[in-house]
């Protein structure tokens, strides 16, 4: 393993760390929770949006806390579910007189922890609401989940909500438009190689050099198949025509279009798959009205991609083009 890692045991502390003194003046970390919190919240005026899951996802879901996205990320180790006293404690530091929103992937760790930090926050006199983010095609049940994985999709999610929360919505308007967002949108991933968690010291399966995993995890759960390498294109269409065909999307449709790296893939490579992603859904009649090109939801160092689309309308869209302020920054 060549990774720039001291001890394992430390990789994700002193990387929240570090993702707090590059952003002094807008996160706060809270290293008994692993937490990363906005510095202004909670507000009275907002409900507070908490996410957690595993590490090792970035930059979901640390690095995506700021305005109109997450208020709080509490995550566990890499790939592990954060412990529930983490849920808790965040639920209480992040307590607003509007209530605080959970959003949870559907993997059964995070439920738990969620479901039990939830119930004795509740307790404790906190109003909870909760989201769950289903939106990956590839398998019905895995190793992680009863029902489907929830994966990149949550982007949208969280984009939508966190948009919302910022206009001053209410929990039960959240609570509808988040899951009103995860209904219409349908993701699937494959990948070109394993990935490497710094603890394990070694690649989570094995893979050969002409061999791709197709409807792969983001912890490298087993997908629908493992088949010879094919063609970009020839991948695209494949995890196109399963998501296209799940919901299924139709001729007029407007949508928004994730071509989604799984921590390995060049950027170079993630445009050539978008150039022809977005020309195939044009000669199916969709629309896409909205794009994201990059690293949103990976699996550390996993050479690979996901395809998300999200279907829009005018409240949808006009939440996912509301502005956003997070730690990945622009020039």
């Amino acid at each position: 393993m060549k990774k720039f890692v001291n001890d394992p045991r430390q990789f994700v502390p002193e990387m929240l760390k570090g993702i707090a003194l590059a952003n002094p003046d807008t996160l706060r970390y809270v290293p008994e929770y692993n937490l990363i919190m906005r510095v202004d919240a909670p507000r009275d005026d907002k409900v507070s949006i908490v996410q957690g899951s595993g590490s090792g996802h970035e930059p979901a879901h640390v690095m995506v806390v700021g305005k109109g996205m997450l208020d709080a990320a509490c995550p566990g180790d890499v790939f592990a579910a954060p412990p529930m006293d983490y849920v808790l404690e965040t639920s209480k530091l992040l307590a607003s007189p509007k209530g605080v929103l959970h959003i949870v992937n559907n993997y059964t760790g995070d439920r738990m922890a969620f479901e039990m930090g939830q119930e004795m926050a509740e307790a404790d006199g906190i109003t909870i609401g909760t989201l769950i983010v289903d939106d990956d095609v590839a398998v019905k049940d895995s190793t992680y989940t009863v029902g489907r994985r929830g994966v990149a999709g949550n982007f949208f999610v969280i984009k939508a909500t966190g948009a919302a929360s910022e206009q001053g919505a209410g929990l039960d308007e959240l609570l509808r438009i988040g899951n009103k967002v995860n209904s219409v949108t349908r993701t699937m991933g494959m990948a070109l190689t394993s990935c490497t968690p710094p603890a394990k010291g070694s690649p989570l399966f094995d893979l050969g050099d002409d061999e791709m995993e197709m409807g792969v995890g983001i912890h490298g759960e087993p997908g629908r198949r493992r088949e010879k390498l094919a063609s970009a294109n020839a991948i695209v269409d494949e995890l196109l025509e399963a998501v296209v065909t799940d919901l299924p999307f139709g001729q007029g449709d407007d949508v928004a279009l994730m071509v989604n790296g799984l921590g390995g893939t060049p950027i170079s490579e993630l445009y050539l798959l978008y150039g022809y992603a977005h020309e195939q859904l044009a000669q199916r009649g969709i629309n896409v009205r909205r794009n994201y090109v990059g690293n949103y939801c990976t699996s550390l160092d996993m050479a690979g991609v996901s395809i998300t689309l999200s279907r829009l309308d005018d409240e949808v869209a006009g939440l996912l083009a509301a502005p956003a302020e997070i730690a990945i920054r622009t020039f």
